[in-house]
């Protein structure tokens, strides 16, 4: 444990932050797999809905910097084309 008053300060600052970004983390992985699980179940409208929640939750992950821009373009892609897929 650090003895400097602004180490422990920090370090729990570290520690809710990595609390928080762990559930939205979390969310964020939770929601891919209900789209994926509709997809798989030939569900069209719940895939839909699933894949408008995960599209905002993915959104909000590239903007708060939690994950990449690049990732975050991926996964919808990818939904997308799931979605799609069940014409």
């Amino acid at each position: 444990m650090a003895n400097i008053k602004s180490q422990k300060k920090r370090a729990l600052t570290n520690a809710k932050a990595n609390l928080k970004n762990s559930s939205e983390k979390s969310r964020l992985k939770t929601a891919i797999k209900k789209v994926n699980a509709a997809v798989t179940g030939s569900d069209k409208e719940a895939a839909v809905k699933a894949f408008n929640e995960a599209n905002a939750l993915l959104d909000k992950a590239a903007a708060s910097h939690l994950k990449h821009k690049n990732y975050v373009a991926r996964q919808k892609a990818r939904l997308a084309k799931a979605v799609a897929s069940l014409g």
